[in-house]
């Protein structure tokens, strides 16, 4: 079951692939000779497959030019907090230069403090050297001196506590003046680094800038080329139709896309010209415009009956006013006769759904196609029909066999196209035909 499942499947995408890309042939005719040039599957597939590529390199552009910008903006915000930082360093190297300088008034002062107290722990000595040298004159004197020395002794040891607290003192600003001049250093290689890193990134920045310049420009390039080669198919098919004698607005009349609703008050708004990436948006939204022009001709021009419905034939008589074949008077024709052998092959000159076969009174066998877009083709006269009603037609399809069924003279084919239910001339559609052949 599953091997019949896959082969089914396998069947039904291949009959798809035939239905999408039916084999499609250019037919060239020059003095009379007929070639044709063919447009087999793979043929058709790979130029869809060209135009899925080129779509997704537009989409992969836009992202890239997309990701590029947030790139930049994260950039400008780390250089902004680069020199935010560099400030506060700077900050913080003053407050440490003040405290430097602080420091150092206070080992000047220490230092004096510290001679100060040297001086008079000398003077002390020496008058101790003469209390003793007088405490050989009286007891009275003696104990003054005694009292005197341990009050001495008193401000001498006071004295040299004080001298021990100032060296600590001393030991601990000269500590907090190392480490200040370490901060001090480092704050300064932060400083040159954060100097050095900010001189990188704008040099990145530029390099990134230059980069998003280059690739700005290309991209315009390349919407410019796809533009101008949208517009030159546009105005060609605006031309074969023009030829063909229809009226474009008529004909795309139910592929034209609906607008939407919109209102309000109008307000003026500012618009900056500056902005980045503004030429290429306009650019876009004006290639957009005509890809939906294209799109909708695209989808038309296929329906447009514009190739001969036989490959060999002259003209036996003209669309419009002529004398009757059969009765001599004036009459109203709106069709084309072509005459060629007896069963020359009969072709569909465009894809389309067979709306009427069969036997309609004095056309005798007659086809008609719906074609879509409002175009209708009707082929009578015919000896065989090969079709049915409701059968799907492709371009260059068999549909049947010339003959002179109906009210006929001879061996030929009746060939009408209506737009909308008007007649129109089948010749100005062949003319048409042989243009886009010839482009």
């Amino acid at each position: 079951m599953r091997r019949d499942q896959r082969r089914a499947m396998k069947t039904r995408l291949v009959d798809f692939i035939n239905r999408i890309f039916p084999e499609r042939q250019i037919h060239l005719r020059t003095h009379g000779r007929v070639s044709f040039t063919r447009f087999t599957q793979p043929v058709q597939i790979f130029m869809v497959v060209v135009l899925l590529l080129a779509g997704g390199w537009m989409t992969f552009s836009s992202i890239t030019y997309l990701l590029n910008d947030a790139m930049l903006a994260s950039k400008e915000i780390q250089i902004t907090d680069s020199k935010q930082a560099y400030r506060t360093l700077l900050g913080q190297v003053s407050e440490y230069q003040k405290k430097f300088s602080k420091l150092s008034t206070n080992l000047e002062d220490s230092h004096d403090l510290m001679l100060g107290l040297v001086e008079k722990n000398a003077s002390l000595r020496q008058s101790l050297t003469t209390v003793a040298k007088k405490l050989d004159l009286t007891q009275t004197q003696r104990t003054q001196i005694a009292n005197a020395k341990e009050n001495l002794k008193e401000k001498l040891s006071s004295i040299e506590i004080q001298v021990r607290d100032m060296s600590k003192q001393n030991f601990s600003l000269t500590d907090n003046l190392s480490t200040a001049e370490a901060d001090l250093q480092k704050a300064l290689a932060e400083r040159n680094q954060s100097i050095y890193e900010g001189s990188r990134m704008h040099r990145r920045i530029k390099r990134l800038e230059t980069r998003l310049a280059d690739i700005d420009k290309s991209e315009e390039l390349a919407i410019q080329r796809l533009t101008d080669s949208t517009t030159s198919y546009i105005k060609s098919m605006e031309k074969i139709v023009s030829i063909a004698g229809l009226d474009m607005k008529h004909l795309l009349k139910d592929y034209e896309p609906l607008a939407d609703g919109q209102g309000g008050p109008f307000i003026a708004a500012e618009i900056d010209k500056n902005l980045p990436g503004k030429q290429l948006k306009d650019q876009l939204s004006n290639l957009d415009i005509y890809l939906g022009r294209w799109e909708s001709l695209q989808s038309v021009m296929q329906k447009i009956p514009l190739s001969a419905p036989l490959d060999s034939f002259n003209i036996t008589s003209s669309y419009g006013k002529r004398r009757d074949p059969i009765n001599k008077r004036w009459a109203a024709h709106y069709g084309l006769d072509l005459g060629g052998p007896f069963n020359s092959s009969v072709y569909a000159p465009a894809p389309g759904v067979v709306s009427f076969a069969g036997w309609k009174g004095k056309y005798g066998k007659l086809i008609e196609i719906d074609h879509g877009a409002g175009l209708k083709t009707r082929y009578g006269h015919l000896n065989k029909i090969l079709v049915k009603k409701g059968q799907a037609i492709n371009f260059r399809d068999r549909i049947g066999l010339l003959g002179s069924t109906g009210r006929s003279t001879g061996a030929h084919l009746h060939y009408e196209v209506a737009f909308r239910g008007q007649p129109k001339n089948p010749m100005m559609f062949i003319k048409a035909g042989r243009n886009v052949f010839q482009e």
